[in-house]
């Protein structure tokens, strides 16, 4: 059962309040102003803006809570959980900025009253009786902002920490009487404090507002209207030290500044008109390519491949999905971890390749390293959003299959159930593509402290497993590229395109490309010729309108079968939204992948997202996954004093022509967050 606050009723109370705030601040500037205005009307010198304003701000915070609380107090804890709420409370607090006129930056500073009261979600108790709790917390904050103007006009961005002491906690437990008993007596309402309060909250803001000014030039003293919206997200809102209970506020509110202008000097008249020329510099930009000796065929690649330590469930169901592979006990004197490719699950997603058949034997590889190594122990963690009961049975049906399939001793295994996971995807506030990230919380867990199973380079909770060796036969077309660079061309042109002519004179066009560097397969550009010189044209509209060609010579040819080199590829996998996540792999990119690196060899490091999230951010986040493992292997290759190594860094996004793997599956989206490292010997 679902219960709401009257979020209509809230709304109109809060637009209420913002309403009368915003009226009387009008009536003080328009009162200021007109006492004023018989002095400085006679004036008729010219004043700029100040650079140093004071005034006062006052809002109304629209407090949302996020997560659970029930034990309210040592003495006194609720019968049921409360979820989620609502609340509008008061800021009112006096301002000082400092901005010179005409500049974008610029500094604010504001401290004083913060409310931050709401109410929770209305709950129903075992004995049928709604329960209500209201809170009143309230702050002295202390907010230092710093303000960017980036049209240099009265729009303003702003953002900064929050420094917020405690001036009250209490509560109101109210229990109202079990409707179907209408002669019962309601008990009366409970007021207390909260327990466990933070005295000291560490947050932040970020903000728009728009200065409107109330005074003309002709004023010494200047009067500034500012209406202004923040928002300050649940990091370090955490109101108490114990439970989940979180606070994201939304703040609506108007300030009114003054300050003192100084006066304009007048321009002395000048006896001639002067005319200066001014010769438009025309943008640079340099254009390069860099072709392979010849087109490659296949390679002979040995992948360490990484196990993410997750079975993916079904919501609603507690059997193992199909699309894992299940073995019969007289199956598993057979099983081999380098063999895994032969071992099929009975449903294969249509996109499905030799490395998603790996993972799906993720059960049965667990249970072979358990079986192998007697002191290995693990914690199966179940997490459903139908709840914890619900995530137990889950990690009760993977120990099942564990104990009768593999015989292992219950007693190794260890079961738990949750309603997230301990590293959840579905993160506070978000709003898009839930489904998609709740899909991806739906899973069992595999924990353990055994070196045996886990990775050489992580432990402790949600450690990945070892990684499988795959060793096989295949195309390589990141090193068949054709890698075209316009450096430059990101402050110069507003986008630029390649035309490629062969010697028949047939043009192929490729673009257009907004970042510096593309990559065009080789096998795109050669079509069905063996071999063939090409012109290249590369063409870019300036920001001003003009276009600009630059011209150079490829040639191109797949005539000249390679030997087959042997390939080392390496795969790190990240968290949804999450580029920070490499520091875990330092000691493995260095320890592990760097002394691997051939000797006068290119390393081909190339990111990727899922399809959740914006095409343009996710383009930005696979780049930056992919650079931040470049510079880490940079840097072991200098502490190791060499300096034989080329790099070649590609960012993808969610391009699905480019995505190692499908989208539809939720392990499919785990695996296509990941940055590709090719290890390509020199030929």
């Amino acid at each position: 059962m679902i219960y709401k606050i009257n979020s209509g009723r809230v709304s109109r109370m809060t637009g209420s309040l913002y309403i009368r705030m915003s009226k009387g601040l009008l009536f003080c500037a328009f009162i200021l102003t007109g006492m004023l205005a018989p002095v400085q009307s006679q004036d008729t010198i010219r004043y700029s803006n100040p650079s140093w304003w004071f005034g006062a701000a006052a809002g109304a915070n629209l407090n949302f809570y996020r997560g659970s609380t029930q034990e309210l107090n040592s003495a006194f804890m609720v019968p049921e959980v409360f979820h989620n709420g609502f609340g509008a409370g008061l800021f009112a607090a006096p301002l000082v900025e400092f901005h010179r006129p005409g500049t974008m930056l610029g500094f604010m500073l504001q401290a004083g009253y913060d409310s931050r009261k709401g109410k929770f979600d209305q709950i129903i108790t075992p004995c049928n009786c709604p329960a209500d709790l209201t809170t009143d917390l309230n702050y002295v904050t202390v907010e230092p902002s710093l303000r960017f103007a980036p049209f240099k006009s009265g729009f303003y961005l702003f953002a900064g920490p929050r420094v917020a002491f405690n001036l009250s906690k209490s509560f109101t437990y109210s229990l109202k009487p079990n409707p179907d008993i209408p002669e019962q007596l309601a008990e009366p309402d409970l007021k207390s404090d909260f327990s466990n309060i933070n005295s000291l909250l560490l947050s932040m803001q970020v903000g728009a507002g728009i200065d409107i000014p109330l005074s003309s030039e002709l004023k010494k003293t200047k009067w500034m209207l500012s209406p202004f919206v923040s928002y300050h997200p649940y990091f370090g809102q955490d109101p108490r030290s114990i439970e989940t209970w979180n606070i994201t506020t939304v703040r609506v509110g108007i300030a009114l500044k003054l300050g003192r202008g100084k006066a304009i000097p007048k321009p002395p008249k000048a006896e001639e008109p002067l005319f200066v020329k001014i010769n438009a510099i025309e943008p640079e930009v340099k254009f390069s390519l860099d072709a392979p000796k010849n087109v490659p065929a296949t390679h002979n690649v040995q992948e360490i491949f990484p196990l993410r330590n997750y079975i993916f469930f079904q919501k609603g169901s507690v059997r193992i999905p199909d699309r894992y592979v299940l073995l019969n006990r007289d199956q598993v004197k057979d099983f081999k971890e380098d063999q895994l490719q032969d071992l099929e699950p009975k449903k294969i997603p249509g996109r499905s390749q030799r490395q998603m058949i790996v993972y799906h034997n993720v059960i049965n590889i667990l249970g072979n390293r358990i079986s192998k190594n007697p002191a290995a122990t693990v914690k199966l963690v179940g997490s459903s959003a139908l709840g914890p009961q619900d995530g137990l049975k889950m990690a009760e049906s993977v120990k099942a299959y564990l104990v009768d399939i593999f015989s292992i001793d219950p007693a190794r295994i260890a079961v738990e159930g949750l309603l997230k996971p301990r590293i959840p995807s579905e993160k506070p506030g978000g709003i898009r593509e839930l489904e998609l990230l709740r899909e991806g919380d739906q899973r069992v867990s595999i924990e353990s402290g055994s070196l045996d199973i886990l990775t050489e380079f992580q432990t402790g909770l949600d450690g990945p497993l070892r990684p499988v060796d795959i060793f096989a036969t295949q195309e390589t077309p990141v090193h068949g590229n054709v890698n075209f660079k316009a450096e430059g061309a990101k402050a110069a042109f507003t986008s630029w395109s390649l035309e490629i002519a062969d010697q028949s004179g047939q043009v192929k066009k490729f673009g257009p490309y907004t970042e510096e560097q593309v990559a065009v397969p080789a096998k795109s550009i050669l079509s069905a010729l063996a071999e063939a010189d090409f012109k290249v044209n590369m063409i870019g509209q300036t920001k001003g309108g003009k276009v600009i060609k630059q011209e150079a010579g490829l040639h191109l040819d797949r005539r000249i079968l390679p030997v087959p080199d042997e390939l080392t590829r390496f795969s790190i996998i990240y968290e949804f939204d999450n580029a920070e996540a490499i520091n875990v792999y330092e000691q493995y990119l260095n320890d592990i992948i760097v002394p691997k690196i051939p000797k006068n060899g290119k390393v081909i490091v190339s990111g990727y997202t899922d399809i959740i999230g914006e095409e343009a951010h996710n383009l930005q986040l696979s780049i930056n996954r992919a650079n931040d493992v470049k510079n880490i292997l940079e840097n072991g290759l200098r502490k190791a004093g060499r300096s034989d190594v080329t790099f070649e860094v590609y960012g993808y996004g969610e391009d699905p022509a480019r995505a190692p793997f499908g989208n539809k599956l939720p392990e499919e989206r785990f695996y296509n967050r990941t940055v590709i490292i090719d290890l390509i010997p020199n030929r």
